[in-house]
């Protein structure tokens, strides 16, 4: 066993802030190694967040990896349709918007769509989660062997590195960078997603499309993806729930200045835009119920191959993963797949450290791995989303060239 001041102290903790899906897979790969971890969630547990699925594939290994051996067969739970297995193989279609007419297919297998909330609840189990706990600040301590978080509710927590993994809008990223270089970067382009159930006959009728996913660019300069978020009961359609947007470019004065609409107004706005589709969007707008789900976001980004973006790790004892190192725009389906890489890669590194690997060559070695490789998809997704919205270069877009394929 390494020394404490070269090693994770076997009587200091690692820290993570943050219990979204990379913080919670990361915690758990520590202690699948005998890594003591403390999780601090800002939210109190059980909090309504709003829910959403994601794109597993490429990472699937690495889940696989971080999670306990006998725990892989329930991640069919956490699938948008737990009844059935993701298809090998399986075909991404990428239509036009108006017409419906294929513009490419994307062969793809074992594609899982999980819903972060299940995800979450898999990955919490078994784990010391401290809810109710909002990063204000990090201090070091003066020998370089400790860090400390204080919340602010006036306590503290002190452990052997401190991870970010508190998403996009990063607290521990803006302490160390402070709050203009760690700031997100908002981009012109937004979106409204909505998710709703509809009676047995529509939900049918939108499904026959494709059981999981499809694509879409507009001529007119939209893009919109169409996805069934969850299936409670595969015999009965009303139990489904959909969801799906369209997205389009949108200057930040016209976001700001549209900042107070109502979901309302919101719902109206996308079902004028649907007019314009072809089916499935046509009709799940044109369907969707007055009290439907509404989610309006304007994209953002944040690189963090930058020139000034490159945080101090104070010789290994703070770092960040996931969302909180890069956060990306979602038309490539990479967020999760690029996360969860990060947090397996980071517990072969706390794992080096214990085993004698200086601490600070170790989490240096981490972070430059992880910034050339998420940083260089955080620009191409950045890349891809202005050509998915520029109809006469759609086809230019990484998303047409490479599907949802790893970049390297």
């Amino acid at each position: 066993m390494a020394a404490a001041s070269n090693g994770v102290a076997n009587e200091l903790p690692v820290l993570v802030v943050g219990s979204g899906s990379t913080g919670l897979a990361l915690a758990q790969g520590l202690r699948k190694e005998g890594l003591r971890c403390i999780v601090f969630e800002k939210n109190a547990p059980a909090v309504g967040e709003r829910d959403w699925s994601m794109g597993l594939h490429w990472g699937a290994p690495v889940l696989k990896s971080l999670m306990p051996d006998e725990w892989w067969p329930r991640i069919q739970q956490v699938h948008a349709d737990p009844s059935e297995p993701p298809k090998d193989p399986d075909t991404l279609k990428f239509v036009q918007g108006d017409n419906g007419n294929t513009i490419a297919a994307f062969p793809i297998s074992n594609f899982y769509r999980l819903r972060r909330s299940k995800l979450r609840q898999l990955l919490s189990e078994e784990l010391d989660v401290r809810y109710e706990k909002r990063l204000a600040n990090v201090s070091f301590a003066a020998d370089g062997k400790s860090v400390m978080a204080h919340f602010t509710d006036g306590t503290s927590a002190t452990g052997s590195i401190l991870v970010g993994a508190d998403g996009s809008r990063s607290t521990t990223r803006q302490c160390l960078l402070g709050p203009e270089l760690g700031k997100i970067n908002r981009i012109p382009y937004c979106a409204t997603f909505i998710e709703c159930r509809y009676p047995k006959e529509q939900a049918l009728f939108l499904r026959s499309f494709h059981s999981l996913y499809l694509a879409t660019a507009h001529p007119d300069n939209f893009m919109g993806f169409f996805a069934t978020q969850s299936i409670e009961d595969p015999d009965d359609p009303t139990t489904w729930t959909f969801k799906f947007y369209i997205s389009w470019r949108s200057s930040l004065e016209e976001q700001e200045a549209t900042a107070h609409w109502t979901d309302a107004q919101r719902l109206a706005q996308a079902k004028d835009f649907a007019k314009k589709f072809c089916d499935p969007w046509k009709s799940a707008y044109e369907w969707a119920p007055d009290n439907a789900g509404v989610w309006y976001m304007g994209m953002t980004e944040w690189d963090p191959g930058h020139e000034g973006h490159r945080w101090d790790n104070h010789h290994g004892l703070i770092t960040l993963v996931g969302d909180a190192a890069h956060p990306m725009t979602y038309q490539r389906g990479q967020g999760l797949n690029h996360s969860l890489t990060d947090a397996g890669n980071l517990r072969d590194a706390l794992v080096k450290i214990q085993q004698g690997a200086d601490r600070k060559q170790a989490i240096i070695d981490f972070e430059e791995e992880m910034i050339k490789r998420a940083g260089d998809e955080v620009r191409s997704c950045t890349l891809n989303t202005a050509l998915l919205h520029d109809w006469e270069k759609v086809k230019n877009s990484p998303f047409y060239s490479k599907g949802m394929a790893k970049n390297h």
